[in-house]
């Protein structure tokens, strides 16, 4: 009897054309599930199962190895591939700042009148406080602000400190504690 999860099928002769849907007919489901348990997205899964299936179909040359094996090995080694593929596609998303799905017409016009309140705050306060926070949020550290606004490198947390403090006062009087 064989083990559980091995396949003994018995495979044609090299001389014998071997059956291109036969084949696919007994081991796509395998080879669905064996990369289901890789990447756990069953839509994802069945997707490569057929790539790695394209993959037989175009290199003939195969069909005269051991199928079940190099199905095997190509399907993990798909699944494993499409894992990293996902993780670097993650971590770019991560870096540049992106959502994974657009935002709704809600969340857009939501962001538009923030956008709106803040300019309007900015534009009714102290000029010299207005450019230290743009310039803060525009991502320049202490030591670049000071150099921009002509100030003391050693005054800079205090005055944006100040700054903000005077953000929050006057984002208040306009429009409420949130």
């Amino acid at each position: 009897m064989n083990a559980p999860g091995r396949v003994t099928e018995a495979i044609p002769a090299v001389d014998t054309p071997l059956d291109f849907e036969a084949v696919f007919r007994l081991y796509y489901a395998r080879v669905a599930r064996l990369i289901g348990r890789v990447v756990r997205d069953p839509g994802r899964s069945e997707e490569l199962a057929v790539d790695v299936f394209w993959k037989l179909w175009r290199n003939p040359r195969l069909l005269e190895e051991n199928i079940g094996g190099w199905l095997y090995r190509t399907a993990v080694r798909s699944g494993l591939y499409e894992i990293r593929r996902q993780g670097r596609r993650d971590r770019v998303s991560h870096l540049l700042g992106r959502r994974e799905s657009p935002p709704n017409p809600e969340q857009v016009h939501t962001a538009a009148e923030e956008q709106k309140q803040v300019r309007t705050v900015l534009a009714r306060m102290d000029g010299r406080r207005a450019e230290l926070l743009l310039l803060r949020s525009s991502g320049l550290r202490y030591e670049e602000l000071a150099a921009a606004l002509a100030l003391n490198p050693a005054s800079v947390g205090t005055l944006l400190a100040r700054a903000q403090q005077a953000f929050r006062k006057e984002y208040i009087q306009l429009y409420g504690e949130r």
